[in-house]
């Protein structure tokens, strides 16, 4: 692999590897092609803090370092882009033990986490072929709908006009919270942060509907030590 930025100057695998992966933003952008973002405005959209112009650099950095390929507009990863898969997601389970508390004010973007969550929806127990989920914020007042047609989701922030299944609503940091594993879902609807409105057959099914984040399951409130090092 080459590279063009600046160098460690140190001969150490963990050196080299940084010099690839280490640069601000680069483990973010990895991660989601890593969970199957490949277009460069989905890519900008689901990291809303990073420039365009920036994004664009560290894909061209990754092509030169061979983790990814650039194919019909495409964002592939290569065999060694893919062997990071691992390595980024035992550091996500790392974080979620010693440094994962309730979201801070700064960290609750309700547009980025319904971007999320469009990724992950799957409405293949609903009848039809388009499925519309309305998402409703107590505390924001923004409103959002994934539209699923023939399987496929996308995010509108204006009202598409088209009938609703289901409507979510939560305030964000709850929302968050159960998206990322810290919140069970039960839990939330029990105690009414979490709500859904739709016909019973349907808002029945939404706990499988609504599959969370990939890196849910690394959240672990009970470890003593670890509640201890994330209220500090």
């Amino acid at each position: 692999m080459t590279i063009s930025t600046p160098s460690y100057g140190q001969y150490c695998p963990i050196s080299r590897a940084l010099d690839v992966v280490g640069e601000r933003w680069s483990l973010l952008i990895l991660r989601d092609l890593l969970l199957g973002t490949t277009r460069f405005n989905d890519l900008a959209r689901g990291l809303p803090g990073l420039s365009r112009s920036l994004l664009a650099k560290r894909l061209r950095q990754f092509e030169r370092a061979g983790l990814v390929e650039k194919l019909v507009g495409e964002y592939l990863l290569t065999d060694a882009g893919r062997e990071l898969e691992p390595i980024l997601f035992g550091l996500g389970e790392w974080g979620a033990r010693w440094t994962f508390g309730t979201p801070r004010e700064d960290e609750r973007d309700p547009a980025l986490l319904v971007w999320w969550m469009h990724t992950r929806v799957d409405t293949s127990s609903f009848p039809g072929r388009r499925h519309v989920l309305h998402v409703r914020f107590t505390d924001d007042l923004r409103r959002f709908w994934i539209v699923i047609e023939a399987g496929v989701p996308s995010v509108c922030e204006s009202d598409p006009g088209y009938p609703v299944d289901v409507a979510i609503s939560s305030d964000v940091a709850s929302l968050y919270q159960v998206w990322l594993g810290r919140l069970p879902l039960a839990h939330a609807l029990r105690t009414g942060r979490v709500a859904f409105t739709g016909t019973p057959a349907l808002t029945r099914r939404m706990p499988s509907v609504l599959r969370l984040s990939p890196v849910a399951g690394y959240a672990d409130t009970s470890h003593p030590d670890a509640a201890t090092q994330r209220a500090s």
